[in-house]
């Protein structure tokens, strides 16, 4: 059957220079379909022809199709117009001949070919590149082009997307728990040096981690993709948190020697950012009156040697005008010396009582100023991972629902 087949076919291996017509004005057409087996991979299209020179009974010859080296037929000139390098794919060299004349003529073609890619939404994108088929020499009317499925039914063919669970593993899940360590180290008391040692210890860690994973991510394309913005945010807050325990730390631990604090800060900081962050700032009882704390310092400045000292010379007194219970002239006027001495010292340690109470209630200041910072930052913190989260899942799941859909 197949020797006889091919017997019968050879009088028209001797046409395969010319186009396989019976008159010239009738065109050739050329049907496409091809199937994408990888990016930056292999092409394998399909090309399917009428040759009016061949067609034989199958049952009579007892085969609908036969395979014949692609030599012997008419093959149209149909390139790919995106190609940039040479064709490294393996050479196919048989077709299939159709009992009606039909030729299915199907080989592999590696293209190297340009693209626009838009990642901006990498790993959750979907690309639309062109491929365009057409014919060098031969004349529109010639040979007609057309395609033979949809977009849509070569892509379920193909079935060649983006694997977005592996860069969710590798790259968004271990930068999510970076972030939120750092988010959790908020917790730590912002005055004690471990906490900026372990902020700088994770700001490090993560420069590796994005080092190692570079080459994950696309190096082409005309947008920033929305990932490295993403990650360029959680470094920056990092790099914001650490900055911000610097701060906090000088202003609890060198409060007492800041000038007081300036009023937009008190009107801005104090009041309308402590309301935002839940913090109001308290007014404190005083622990006591500037009576008792005068008579606290008293007990410092006039010890009881001052007091023996003064319950002397009022004895010595009494004793040289023989009058033990009277005072005499000269017991006044030392009386009055003392007390006017004890006056003046009085009023020094008033003075010395109010400065330090000034200076007291400014450190709790520039301290309350640290504090409502500090929970500002730890708020912008929350907000930002929340935010980012339900945007990633979002993205996620609309890339999710386009893919089923054109699969």
């Amino acid at each position: 059957t197949q020797p006889a087949l091919l017997k019968a076919l050879a009088p028209i291996f001797n046409l395969s220079a010319i186009r396989p017509v019976m008159n010239m004005t009738t065109p050739t057409n050329v049907s496409t379909f091809f199937t994408l087996y990888g990016i930056l991979g292999v092409v394998c299209p399909a090309l399917s022809r009428q040759n009016e020179y061949v067609s034989w009974d199958p049952v009579q010859c007892g085969t609908n199709k036969i395979s014949l080296p692609r030599n012997k037929f008419w093959v149209p000139d149909i390139v790919i117009n995106e190609f940039m390098d040479e064709n490294t794919a393996p050479e196919v060299p048989y077709v299939y001949l159709y009992s009606n004349g039909a030729v299915h003529d199907a080989k592999p073609v590696r293209v190297v070919s340009s693209c626009n890619l838009d990642i901006y939404t990498f790993p959750f994108d979907i690309q639309n590149c062109t491929l365009t088929f057409n014919s060098y020499l031969h004349y529109c009317k010639a040979p007609t082009h057309q395609v033979s499925h949809s977009a849509e039914n070569i892509t379920k063919y193909s079935k060649v997307r983006r694997r977005a669970t592996l860069y969710v593993v590798n790259l968004l899940i271990p930068s999510c728990f970076l972030i939120t360590v750092d988010l959790f180290s908020f917790l730590l008391p912002p005055q004690a040096v471990d906490r900026s040692s372990f902020k700088m210890t994770l700001i490090l860690g993560y420069t590796v981690f994005l080092l190692i994973m570079n080459d994950l991510l696309p190096i082409t394309g005309n947008t920033i993709p929305l990932i490295n913005v993403f990650f360029s945010l959680c470094l920056a807050l990092m790099v914001a948190s650490l900055l911000e325990t610097i701060l906090v730390t000088n202003l609890l631990s060198s409060s007492a020697n800041f000038s007081p604090v300036p009023r937009w800060v008190q009107v801005f900081v104090l009041q309308i950012l402590a309301l935002l962050v839940c913090m109001p700032q308290k007014t404190k009882e005083p622990k006591g009156s500037v009576s008792e704390l005068i008579l606290k310092n008293v007990k410092l400045f006039f010890p009881q040697e001052r007091d023996m000292k003064l319950n002397t010379v009022v004895a010595q007194q009494k004793a040289a005008n023989g009058l033990p219970g009277e005072k005499g002239p000269a017991a006044d006027s030392l009386a009055v010396q003392e007390l006017r001495s004890l006056g003046r010292d009085l009023q020094a340690i008033r003075l010395q009582v109010e400065q330090q109470q000034g200076d007291s209630k400014s450190s709790e200041e520039w301290m309350q100023v640290g504090f409502i910072i500090d929970r500002l930052l730890f708020g912008v913190y929350i907000l930002f991972i929340s935010v980012s989260f339900i945007t990633i899942m979002i993205i996620w799941s609309n890339s999710y629902n386009q893919h089923s859909h054109i699969l």
